[in-house]
């Protein structure tokens, strides 16, 4: 009985050891798929690919729901505005075209099942739909800390200025994705 008790114990050990070095890998491990949707919404904000980089936007709002998460959704539909702005004044309306595919179709039905859209519906489609939900997110960083949400929105106020004919592609430098 002593033996059995013994080897008992040790699964015990054994199985605690394991159970806490689980809760503390817990945490970091989201961290870490916080700053990865991140970092994956940076690769897609510079392709242009801004369906992805809002989705990996609003992951981060759900994995880390937070000040900062919310401007940076705010931020991405606004680059999303930034960019389609631009392709107005440039006088790019087969890429406003091509931005509405990519926000409009998920799956390989777009290849046999093409829209059928003007292009200038389209950006006025999007610009105010992305405004809307802009409005939204931003909002709601503001209810959870005003103060650090108008020091966010000043880092991409100045980010906008420094940039002005590309600052859509990507995040500020001092948000660190």
């Amino acid at each position: 009985m002593g033996i059995m008790l013994q080897r008992v114990r040790t699964m015990l050990g054994g199985a605690m050891c394991l159970a806490l070095l689980a809760v503390a890998a817990g945490p970091p491990a989201e961290a870490e798929q916080a700053r990865n949707n991140l970092s994956r919404a940076k690769v897609f904000l510079a392709a242009g690919d801004y369906r992805h980089a809002i989705e990996m936007c609003q992951k981060e709002v759900e994995a880390a729901p937070s000040v900062e998460s919310y401007v940076y959704l705010t931020y991405a539909y606004h680059a999303l505005n930034g960019y389609l702005d631009h392709l107005a004044r440039t006088d790019q309306w087969v890429k406003v075209e091509q931005l509405y595919v990519n926000l409009a179709f998920h799956d390989l039905d777009a290849l046999t099942n093409p829209p059928d859209i003007l292009a200038r519906m389209a950006k006025e489609i999007i610009h105010e739909s992305a405004d809307r939900q802009a409005d939204v997110s931003a909002a709601m960083a503001a209810r959870l800390n005003e103060a650090s949400t108008a020091r966010l929105w000043k880092q991409q106020t100045a980010w906008r200025v420094a940039k002005p004919d590309s600052w859509w592609a990507g995040p500020p430098l001092e948000w660190g994705w």
